[in-house]
């Protein structure tokens, strides 16, 4: 869904205060992905970008072209209490997050720290 109906569904997530855990994390093909969590819900979700246009004027200036709401596509991928929780179960991300398909590190990491 898109980042507007995303907080359309549930107006608690727009007021809610938001934790970025990163947003260069990649998958198998090179895509980006800023991840986040949302204090109010628990929902920590990945959002990708459309590629984005960088274009340089007369003077040599480079700006990003803005992007439509409508591209910016969000997907949660689970559910997690606390900030603290949160933490715990992203240890290492920092590092993770620089190496190619770091996607494949956070669904790993996830899906064993609820076993």
């Amino acid at each position: 869904m898109d980042i507007e109906a995303f907080y359309e569904q549930n107006e608690a997530r727009r007021e809610s205060t938001e934790y970025e855990f990163g947003d260069e994390w990649t998958d198998a093909s090179g895509n980006s992905y800023t991840l986040s969590w949302v204090e109010a819900t628990g929902e920590l979700y990945l959002m990708i970008e459309p590629d984005t246009t960088v274009s340089e004027d007369i003077f040599g200036d480079f700006y990003v072209e803005e992007e439509p709401v409508e591209g910016l596509t969000v997907v949660v991928i689970g559910t997690i209490p606390t900030l603290g929780a949160v933490e715990d179960r992203l240890e290492g991300w920092e590092d993770a997050i620089d190496h190619p398909g770091s996607l494949d590190w956070l669904y790993e990491r996830l899906s064993t720290s609820q076993r």
